[in-house]
């Protein structure tokens, strides 16, 4: 069973994700909410691609490793803007894309 392979990376997409969608959601709610357009978009983009990783994975799909490639790269730009916020969600965002971002260059590694 593929998904069983890669299950920590799977978790860490989903997990990923549903910080990304909070963030954009407590963003968009921040007293300067247009300074944080680029968070936003970036927890959009993050959220989609975690998800779309984790499908591509539990069923095995050939283009996970290169999908996880691409989800690195995003999760590491989206960490990195959320990182730069002083705000608990942006700072846990952060972490999340950190850790996702960590388990898919391994999955990538590995498959």
């Amino acid at each position: 069973m593929p998904h069983k392979k890669f299950q920590s990376c799977i978790d860490a997409c989903y997990a990923c994700a549903t910080e990304c969608d909070h963030c954009a959601v407590s963003c968009l709610h921040e007293q300067d909410a247009s300074s944080m357009a680029r968070c936003v978009k970036l927890d959009m983009d993050c959220a989609a691609m975690c998800r779309l990783a984790a499908s591509h994975m539990a069923r095995g799909s050939e283009f996970a490793q290169s999908i996880c490639r691409l989800c690195a790269e995003i999760c590491e730009a989206c960490g990195e803007e959320c990182a730069k916020h002083e705000m608990e969600h942006c700072q846990r965002c952060a972490e999340a894309c950190r850790t996702c971002a960590e388990e898919c260059r391994r999955m990538a590694q590995a498959a």
